[in-house]
């Protein structure tokens, strides 16, 4: 009898203690998840403009109308950007064809060097150097 009680308030107070242990995880969790909601309205407002802004950003200006600073900054802002892709572009262009004449050049020396290597062991007479010119007369 007693050790079935003991057995009984132990589980019991085990499943108290879990209980309160997953109170106060989700407790936890609540105010993670708070504190994320209020981050993501905080980047939402340094990436979107107002509205009232935006339509005065856009707000069609007459031809001879100088432009506003936004408006030249913005436009010197893609001009950068294109600029910068484009540049980006053609160095990749560039690299891509100086390894593929580098690869060409190589294998062109590697031809090269393998008939001059063939033409010498055909025409080798057995004397060192193999070459008429080349031979010193004792």
């Amino acid at each position: 009898m007693s050790w079935r009680r003991v057995i009984l308030l132990s589980s019991l107070s085990a499943l108290a203690l879990l209980c309160m242990l997953q109170e106060g995880t989700s407790a936890s969790v609540g105010n993670r998840q708070a504190a994320a909601e209020g981050v993501q309205e905080g980047v939402k407002q340094k990436i979107f403009m107002q509205e009232s802004d935006a339509s005065n950003f856009l707000k069609k200006r007459g031809k001879r109308s100088p432009k506003s600073r936004d408006e030249v900054n913005a436009e010197n802002r893609q001009k950068l950007r294109d600029d910068e892709l484009r540049r980006e572009y053609y160095e990749e262009q560039r690299n891509e064809f100086e390894n593929f004449v580098e690869e060409q050049r190589d294998e062109q020396e590697e031809r090269t060097r393998e008939a001059v290597e063939q033409w010498r062991q055909w025409h080798y007479d057995g004397l060192y150097p193999s070459y008429l010119y080349n031979r010193q007369n004792i």
